[in-house]
């Protein structure tokens, strides 16, 4: 990258830190419940105001850049702040703030255990997100990862009963291994390239290796990621997770944990092996079949799961794995897709989410056999739920359907048959196992008490607003942060192989 279009800033490091710096005064906060929860809305609109500031200069394809320390000769623990990371932070940074104000009503109406751990530990965890985002290189990458993993640790086992102790010690388990794998994919890449630069188009680009050793470097790279992405068969520590609160799903699925995943795979496919080394060794193929079967295996197995969260969770492994497929195809629609479906699931699965813990939280339903008739009882949440639904199996004017449009584009493109028949079942699926929920919800007696009886506006509003958020980013894809901008940047940069 041209030193014209790089600048020296601290607005990417301020970013990562400023939920971190809150840390110790939501602890000391632990006796006056509205204070506490005063920091960790000022830190998440902090946060997305510092990501924001750097839209214009991502959009005109400069990059911020803070280089905090030499870790060794040639390896720097750095911040970066390219169109990529800016990308993925505006959706975590701006997700959190919603995440946030639902976490409130969440907690107070089920009069939760050890709040004060839970939003310490939320914002760490969005400290480490932003880490990932803005991370310069390889190492800096692997050192976030792994604290987003620990970090996370303490929400997922949040209840503390046996179910959820052994679905953390499982999720530590699968995530730690990964952690181990991306290490040792760190270290022999340096020693084969001398560099961890993360660069689109490929820091492999033009360096001579062997075909063993490619295939053996992206094997570990993908086993590290694909766990956080969820791609079959790393993929069972997800379900298992769900015995977490809901807002703790909501940053599994949307806006850290496995969001991280994927942002993890496109890094690796287009800013460490590129398109060249991708094609040339086979790496995009056995990509999209492992993406391909994941998408249909998991939206088999949601059709068959009557708990509400876990049928959210296989979704999700579907869904994760169209960013993949996106990834894998190399074409500019497709990869353009895969980066915009990062986004536009978040905002649908997030939505969702909410929806799921209102319920539990004004009704304490948990499956779906027990939706009968709630849509009368819970008109805004579960019109929320019905708008999400529709845009996960791509109907418009929902984002859902924005993201799809691309990838099929970008199978047509690549002259994929079975990747286009793949998506367009996907969508079928995804509303056989959606779409009967919202007929339960509206179509079918509610046994029991009657009336209309929303959860709190803590809850609802963010829902419906996550929603209405969905529904405007399908209607106007760049609205407010021009999300379809930036992914059409990220893609022409690592399919073109030039500087974003």
């Amino acid at each position: 990258m041209s030193p014209a279009e790089t600048y020296q800033s601290v607005v990417p490091l301020f970013a990562v830190l400023v939920s971190l710096v809150v840390v110790p005064l939501i602890l000391v906060s632990a006796q006056r419940p509205n204070l506490r929860e005063s920091w960790t809305i000022g830190a998440s609109l902090a946060k997305f105001g510092l990501v924001a500031s750097l839209l214009p200069h991502a959009l005109a394809g400069r990059t911020a850049e803070v280089r905090l320390l030499e870790i060794s000769p040639g390896i720097d623990f750095a911040l970066r702040a390219d169109p990529f990371g800016v990308f993925f932070a505006l959706v975590a940074s701006g997700l959190w703030v919603f995440t946030s104000f639902y976490s409130i009503g969440y907690v107070r109406g089920l009069n939760e255990h050890k709040q004060t751990r839970y939003f310490a530990s939320f914002a760490v965890c969005l400290s480490a997100t932003v880490g990932v985002a803005f991370a310069a290189n390889v190492l800096t990458f692997v050192v976030f990862y792994e604290v987003l993993t620990v970090a996370t640790y303490p929400l997922v086992i949040h209840k503390e009963t046996p179910e959820a102790i052994s679905g953390g010690r499982k999720y530590l388990a699968y995530t730690l291994t990964a952690g181990v794998l991306l290490i040792a994919a760190t270290a022999w890449t340096y020693q084969v390239v001398g560099d961890l630069d993360f660069r689109a188009g490929g820091l492999l680009e033009g360096k001579s290796a062997s075909v063993e050793t490619v295939r053996g470097l992206f094997l570990l790279f993908i086993l590290g990621v694909g766990v956080k992405a969820a791609i079959m068969p790393l993929h069972s520590w997800l379900p298992t997770a769900m015995v977490a609160p809901t807002p703790v799903s909501a940053l599994l699925h949307a806006v850290a944990v496995v969001k991280a995943g994927v942002f993890g795979v496109v890094r690796v496919v287009g800013f460490v092996f590129g398109p060249s080394a991708m094609s040339a060794f086979g790496l995009s193929t056995i990509l999209a079949i492992f993406a391909g079967a994941t998408i249909i295996i998991a939206s088999l197995l949601a059709l068959s799961e009557d708990n509400l969260k876990r049928r959210l969770a296989y979704s999700t492994i579907g869904h994760l794995s169209y960013v993949v497929l996106g990834t894998a195809l190399l074409t500019p629609a497709s990869f353009a897709g895969g980066v915009l479906h990062i986004a536009n699931h978040a905002a649908m699965k997030i939505t969702l989410f909410f929806c799921a813990g209102a319920i539990y939280v004004n009704l304490h339903k948990e499956n779906v056999s027990e939706l009968d008739g709630i849509g009368r009882a819970m008109p805004w949440t579960m019109g929320a739920f019905t708008l999400a639904a529709a845009g996960l199996a791509g109907v418009p004017p929902v984002n859902g359907f924005v993201s799809k449009w691309y990838l099929g584009l970008g199978a047509i493109e690549a002259d994929a048959q079975l990747p286009l028949v793949v998506l367009l079942l996907g969508g079928l699926l995804s509303a056989g196992y959606l779409i009967p929920i919202v007929y339960r919800a509206f179509f079918r007696p509610m046994a029991g008490e009657k009336g209309t009886r929303e959860a709190s506006a803590l809850m609802v509003v963010p829902l419906v607003l996550t929603a209405t958020l969905s529904v405007a980013l399908g209607l106007a894809p760049n609205l407010f942060v021009h999300l379809h901008d930036l992914a059409m940047n990220i893609s022409r940069s690592v399919i073109d192989g030039g500087t974003p």
